[in-house]
């Protein structure tokens, strides 16, 4: 019996009427080995979700780390429910759009004028635009992934459709290498807008490095930006600017804003902002009141509730857990940990002339067919219990001496059930 055969159906079936068979490059086939894998799901609740062939999954992806609540949650869906009984969307301006945007600035330490979209990427851009408005320049320095936008993605492998010119606008620096930083701000002087990162993924900050690219962002004249979409609203209820204690001039936010709706948010300086009424940055939907409603309940029950502690503390649990089972069943030279208890990874890494992406591979296949649903992160939501941190680590127990025979005693093709994941363009 395929545990999968409804989705390879609407899997063949969606390939037929869209590209990649999904709106979301990290939702497709490219990221899960067919086969073995789930790709639809119909149902979720709390920190479960269901398939279309009605398999349950303990779920640590969480829509790609948009749900922190947890799925449908109650205080949220019922500010919903409330609110669509009075409509979506109106020919003038809502109050919820007020109200929303000054608790964005009650929560946030550099938030002093906020707009709205819909997408991380619209934030994104529309702080990239009115640094370059702000500032008469046009460079842009960038760190981490930034959404789909020709000014970002255009520095990346993903730059086909592209325009040349803007892709010369665009410079990467490294992580904790500030003279990666300033080596582009001498370069070109004069000639940078903006510096923006995500002040942490992966990798923690070096003592000094968050302070460092603000102070040489200001000392070459360009503005600072906080990438906070995944972030913000997780690392604390002010973002990783508060939990670092370093303030952009600018930040954006998405994703855990309003635990799954559709909405996004620049927020900043008075001074940078108020050139909103300049720039064009207009969107029909911006002021749609269901996510709107469905933010301020979640920034309530952020400010209400322990959230943020909650999280990073079952977070904590799960990498301390994981790093003991690491060396308990000696694969570090196949994975590692990294990251914030609140979004942590495990990394594999090449071993034994086997791809990283070959021992994904036969991660993907040995988590979800013990109902763990992750893509190689754990994106903690304040419905995780120590039940399915157990049932995690648990799962970790068994599949960590999986990985270790078929890395090291060449086993990978009689463990492996499908195909093996092809080497793609990362977003981090």
């Amino acid at each position: 019996m395929n545990r999968y055969k409804k989705s390879e159906e609407l899997l063949a079936r969606a390939l037929a009427a869209m590209p990649l068979g999904s709106q979301t490059f990290s939702k497709s086939k490219t990221q899960y080995p067919l086969g073995v894998s789930p790709y639809f799901m119909v149902r979720a609740k709390g920190c479960r979700s269901w398939d279309a062939d009605g398999n349950e999954y303990i779920d640590f992806i969480n829509s790609l780390a948009a749900v922190t609540l947890g799925y449908n949650d109650d205080d949220v869906t019922s500010a919903v429910s409330k609110q669509l009984q009075d409509g979506v969307i109106f020919s003038l301006p809502h109050p919820i759009e007020t109200l929303v945007a000054e608790k964005i600035i009650e929560m946030v330490p550099c938030a002093e004028k906020v707009r709205f979209g819909k997408n991380g990427s619209d934030a994104t851009a529309g702080a990239i635009r009115l640094a370059r408005a702000y500032t008469g320049r046009d460079r842009v320095a960038v760190c981490g992934y930034h959404g789909w936008q020709d000014w970002y993605i255009g520095s990346t492998a993903r730059n086909r459709g592209v325009p040349k010119a803007t892709s010369d606008l665009t410079h990467t620096f490294v992580y904790n290498d500030l003279a990666s930083l300033e080596k582009l701000l001498i370069e070109y002087p004069q000639q940078f807008a903006a510096v923006i990162l995500e002040p942490m993924n992966v990798v923690e900050p070096s003592k000094g490095f968050l302070e460092g690219v603000k102070t040489l962002a200001h000392r070459y004249g360009a503005l600072l930006v906080f990438d906070e979409t995944i972030t913000g609203f997780r690392y604390a209820n002010g973002g990783a600017q508060e939990y670092f204690n370093v303030t952009p001039d600018l930040a954006t936010f998405g994703k855990g804003l309003a635990n799954g709706y559709p909405v996004s948010a620049v927020a900043g300086r008075a001074d940078v902002m108020q050139l909103m009424e300049e720039i064009f940055f207009s969107f029909t939907f911006g002021g749609e009141t269901l996510s709107l409603v469905a933010a301020l309940a979640t920034m309530q029950k952020l400010q209400r509730e322990p959230v943020v502690e909650q999280m990073f503390l079952q977070g904590t649990k799960l990498l301390q857990g994981l790093n003991a089972l690491i060396d308990k069943h000696g694969v570090a030279h196949i994975g590692k940990t990294a990251g914030h208890p609140t979004w942590s990874f495990f990394l594999i890494n090449d071993a034994n002339g086997y791809s990283s992406w070959e021992i994904k591979t036969l991660y993907l296949q040995e988590m979800f067919a013990r109902g763990i649903l992750t893509l190689g992160s754990h994106n903690i939501s304040y419905s995780h219990g120590d039940s399915e941190i157990a049932a995690l680590l648990s799962a970790y127990d068994e599949i960590l001496p999986i990985l270790k025979r078929a890395v090291d005693e060449k086993q990978m093709g009689e463990l492996l059930r499908c195909s093996p994941l092809q080497p793609l363009f990362r977003v981090r």
